[in-house]
């Protein structure tokens, strides 16, 4: 599945920080790693690109750094063609895994590098090294050299050493994938922190942990085998995958076999037999076939029934695992296994229980067979 342009197209942006990509190909050897891609970063937009290794997501972000060269397409910083343009005059940040920081520098001195290359003023670039530390709360460790930090503590640096150039577009790749979880998370929250202090700076973020993605993004991008299979606001998204893919590589996802009983050509609820009953769905439009895949979050479904609407799968329990405030239950419903994930379950349920699982109409989606 190959993704068009989403919004504007190139040359129509006046501002200074979005990005456009004009049909984007990119190819090693004659092995094309990138598909043609159109797309665009809004101004201010933080766009998180997801999917497996090897789909093309890292490809993309390099090519807009300039440390990749296209086959074909083009590249657009607001209202610049950046395509042909080195790294360095591309006005662009950039934070990768491994930090990438000097050994033989200081704190300090790892941050400046970026602004002492530009020749800029010493006063100035003082004052830009000054608050690029205070904004990831490094000012204490700005004599230290790297080695002498956490792994969390280099990444603020190389984030801070990222923001002191003061660019237009910060490029993220992977970024804190080899932190300890509890670290990643608040790293997380510090990177949401500061696009909320700095809200007209375009973020491109790739990564492989979906959490990473949920929070932070504006929209998200999947990828898969060098084409984007699905995009767009990370909400909806969530809530109305597009395709199996999507559905089960961004969050947990039951994907059951169902059969429409009533082709309809406008939005509303849809009879569908699924599970050996019947139940009721939300589609957003026309539905073309009767053989379709019935998607519903682990998390969407209850013990107990929430609404006149609520469909209910007869089901039998199969395992249980409890984690303290969650409980992961592993159903059997009709020969296909089935996650719930409950919260304060109690008292718990013993394996062979017969259960009724309930969800909601607009809590489940039809996707295609067979499609991605």
């Amino acid at each position: 599945m190959l993704m068009k342009t989403y919004t504007a197209a190139p040359g129509t942006a006046t501002n200074t920080s979005g990005i456009v990509l004009d049909n984007l190909r990119v190819a090693y050897h004659d092995r094309v790693v990138l598909k043609p891609l159109s797309l665009t970063i809004e101004p201010g937009e933080v766009l998180a690109l997801i999917g497996p290794s090897g789909s093309g997501k890292t490809t993309v972000l390099r090519a807009i750094a300039g440390f990749v060269p296209p086959a074909s397409g083009r590249i657009f910083m607001g209202d610049r063609d950046i395509t042909r343009l080195p790294p360095y005059k591309r006005g662009l940040g950039m934070v990768v895994q491994n930090y990438a920081l000097f050994p033989h520098l200081k704190v300090e001195d790892n941050v400046a590098f970026g602004l002492r290359a530009r020749k800029l003023p010493k006063a100035l670039t003082n004052e830009r090294v000054q608050q690029a530390l205070k904004s990831v709360g490094m000012v204490d460790f700005a004599t230290r050299y790297p080695h002498q930090l956490s792994g969390g503590q280099q990444q603020r640096v190389a984030i801070a050493r990222a923001l002191a150039t003061k660019p237009q577009v910060l490029l993220l790749d992977e970024p804190l994938s080899a932190l300890d979880a509890q670290i990643r998370h608040n790293m997380v929250e510090e990177i949401a922190r500061l696009h909320r202090e700095l809200p007209e700076m375009t973020i491109l973020y790739v990564t492989h942990d979906q959490t990473e993605a949920l929070t932070l993004a504006d929209k998200i991008g999947i990828m898969k085998d060098g084409s984007m299979v699905a995009y767009g606001e990370t909400h909806a998204l969530y809530r109305q995958p597009p395709n199996r893919f999507a559905a089960e590589f961004l969050g947990r996802a039951n994907i059951l076999g169902a059969t429409v009983l009533e082709l309809k050509s406008q939005a509303g609820e849809t009879l569908v037999s699924c599970g050996g009953t019947l139940v009721n769905v939300v589609t957003p439009g026309i539905l073309h076939s009767r053989n379709k895949l019935l998607c519903v979050r682990p998390q969407h479904i209850t013990l107990h029934k929430r609404s006149e609407r609520s469909n209910r799968l007869d089901a039998t329990l199969k395992s249980l695992h409890w984690q303290g405030d969650l409980t992961h239950l592993l159903c059997d419903v009709a020969g296909e296994t089935v996650r719930v994930v409950l919260t304060q379950l109690n008292p718990l349920p013993q394996a062979g229980d017969r259960l009724a699982l309930w969800f909601e109409p607009d809590d489940a989606v039809l996707l295609e067979v067979g499609h991605v």
